[in-house]
């Protein structure tokens, strides 16, 4: 099993990044949509595509993938994950991160897809969205961020 743990964290590592990545970028790729559909008037472009069909058709395969990532590292870990503070936190963290991703981030987008033109409150919704990107994006990094160092927390 320990010759596969590299690989596993790999694997769950991708997955864990492809199930938060549509809700971060999204609100920034319909920014740049809206850009090109008022001089071009074209639909939305190929990643703007792209990002709908993978939050509303990947996010069942890819969770489950990174379940089952999961639990054969918790399964490689043991009880040694309780003595990894910072891994702990890490678990808290991205938990929080796919809350707010499916009950904030993910109904406020099909929300202000549904919005019709009414400028100002698309651009409101828009802008809120946002923000919340940011938060989620920062959530990223602070799991990165203790991944990558391993700090002794307590």
């Amino acid at each position: 099993m320990t010759s596969l743990l590299p690989l596993l964290i790999a694997v769950h590592v991708i997955l864990a990044i492809s199930l938060v990545l549509p809700s971060i970028v999204l609100p920034f790729a319909l920014r740049s949509a809206e850009a090109r559909e008022a001089t071009a008037g074209a639909g939305p472009g190929r990643l703007v595509r792209g990002l709908l069909w993978l939050q509303a058709h990947g996010t069942l395969v890819i969770g489950l993938g990174l379940a089952a990532t999961g639990v054969g590292l918790l399964l490689a870990l043991g009880t040694e994950l309780f003595a990894r503070t910072w891994l702990l936190v890490a678990l808290v963290i991205y938990a929080g991160n796919l809350l707010l991703a499916f009950f904030v981030q993910r109904p406020n987008l099909r929300r202000l897809l549904g919005v019709e033109r009414n400028e100002a409150a698309w651009r409101a919704i828009a802008r809120r969205q946002r923000y919340v990107s940011y938060v989620m994006a920062g959530l990223v990094g602070s799991v990165g961020y203790l991944m990558s160092t391993k700090p002794v927390l307590w």
